[in-house]
């Protein structure tokens, strides 16, 4: 046998098996509205692997296998959440809290305090337990909180706390 078919079938055999997601080791707190969004990924995820199964000797094992990862992932997230009190505060940040704050150059920035699987910090939703959600958790209208940052601390002043909506 050439050598180059047993690379090939040790590669589709690692191809099978996917890396793992690595759960986090903080506490799962989310929003009313992430544990849904969590809940509509582990229905759709669940749809996609009921469809794949149905296809017999058609089945992309790769495919597969990854919504089988992911299914045991986000299935753990479900399992693991723990839904926050809806914030209320305006002036208490809290997970949840739409916060305006500036830093040291006067620019502002609006952001939410969120659960981990619904952070996006392109859509200004940040991870509670980031190093800028860990600033902001418990701080009040008128603090100074130190972001600490890899690239450099930068001091921030609360201006504005909103309730979630």
């Amino acid at each position: 046998m050439s050598r180059a078919f047993v690379n090939e079938d040790s590669a589709a055999a690692q191809a099978s098996q996917p890396v793992e997601r690595q759960v986090s080791a903080q506490p799962n707190h989310l929003t009313a509205h992430g544990l849904g969004q969590l809940q509509a990924r582990v229905a759709q995820l669940q749809h996609e692997h009921a469809q794949e199964s149905t296809k017999g000797e058609q089945v992309d094992k790769q495919r597969l296998a990854d919504l089988e990862r992911d299914l045991r992932y986000f299935n753990q997230r479900l399992h693991s959440a723990l839904v926050v009190a809806p914030a209320t505060s305006t002036e208490k940040v809290q997970i949840g809290s739409w916060i305006t704050f500036a830093n040291e150059q006067d620019e502002q920035q609006r952001i939410q305090l969120v659960g981990e699987d619904q952070a996006d910090a392109a859509l200004g939703l940040i991870n509670w337990g980031s190093p800028l959600g860990k600033a902001l958790l418990g701080a009040q209208v008128g603090d100074e909180v130190l972001w600490k940052r890899p690239i450099g601390d930068q001091l921030i002043e609360i201006l504005r706390i909103e309730p979630e909506a």
